[in-house]
């Protein structure tokens, strides 16, 4: 897959069809909506492309709501790269495009400086000043600027329309078995392993703390979950148990996201590691003792292990 930043002075080497948003986890219903474009590329012999932004619209217009994200840029660029769709244009957001009415960035943008022939709309997408226009306005701007403007259905799964909203809320909630269904493949952060207060070694199960590498990213509901980990530099993936919260037995206030990795002992302070969520265990609690924690975590730990098996 080619990535293509664009500038002003982009040309365009081959006509295309194209779909656009933000693509946030290219989640099943984005790679769905993907589909439909790499087979209509096919059918007309022309490029399939994506047109993506470098940051949420959201925290550029200054909304009251933005959105924690599913995937970085970079692990987006991954993700699509695995899609089929040959080409992948990252548009700098800025207020200046928030101010394009929805015919001069089709004008301008799609047709002038990418060449886009074809633009297949997801079905719940808006583009354009304000979002004010929809899909037949952007049929009839189509029509008469020569791009030919088709709807694609949305996904569905367990009757629930799959989109990055629905996503975030499923691991808001601790939903983890039915987010990643939804994604297509696990959910995962990844950050550094820093120092921490070294309660889990007194508790019998050493910690790694991670401090994550982009704080944009969604952090699960507070819990103890089942988790595969990936160190920086080693190939083999490794089990282990999660615990996200505030450490309500020990009167902590601060969030802290804790891995237990079995069977293993080596020193990984300043190692990047990431983290893909399999299964919740249970809620975080405060425990009336050590002791109760002590034998609970002891659960925990079996309880993770049989979810790997």
């Amino acid at each position: 897959m080619e990535q293509i930043i664009l500038t002003d002075d982009y040309q365009c080497k081959r006509p295309s069809v194209a779909t656009i948003g933000f693509f946030d986890g290219v989640h099943r219903g984005h790679r769905f909506l993907i589909e439909s474009v790499v087979r209509e590329a096919e059918k007309h012999s022309l490029a399939s492309m994506v047109i993506t932004f470098d940051c949420h619209p959201r925290r550029v217009l200054g909304s009251e709501y933005n959105p924690r994200l599913l995937s970085t840029n970079n692990e987006k660029a991954k993700l699509l790269s695995k899609t089929g769709i040959e080409q992948c244009v990252v548009l700098p957001f800025s207020e200046e495009m928030a101010r394009l009415t929805a015919y001069d960035f089709m004008k301008k943008i799609l047709k002038e400086l990418l060449g886009v022939k074809v633009l297949v709309i997801g079905y719940d997408n808006r583009f354009g000043h304000n979002r004010s226009e929809g899909f037949d306005d952007y049929v009839r701007h189509g029509r008469e600027m020569g791009i030919e403007v088709l709807p694609s259905q949305s996904f569905r799964l367990h009757g629930i329309d799959v989109s990055s909203s629905v996503i975030r809320s499923l691991l808001g909630e601790g939903e983890i078995e039915m987010a990643e269904q939804c994604l297509g493949y696990p959910y995962f952060f990844s950050g550094k392993v820093v120092g921490g207060h070294r309660i889990g070694r007194e508790l019998g199960f050493p910690t790694a703390n991670i401090e994550p590498e982009n704080m944009l990213k969604i952090i699960p509901a507070p819990g103890v979950y089942s988790v595969k980990v990936r160190m920086e530099g080693r190939r083999e993936t490794k089990h282990a148990m999660m615990n996200i919260g505030t450490r309500p037995t020990f009167d902590g206030s601060e969030q802290s996201l804790e891995v237990h990795i079995f069977d293993f002992n080596g020193d990984i302070y300043g190692c990047r590691i990431s983290v893909a969520f399999m299964h919740k265990i249970r809620n975080e609690k405060r425990f009336a003792s050590k002791e109760a924690l002590m034998e609970q975590l002891e659960k925990d730990a079996e309880t993770a292990k049989e979810s790997f098996r």
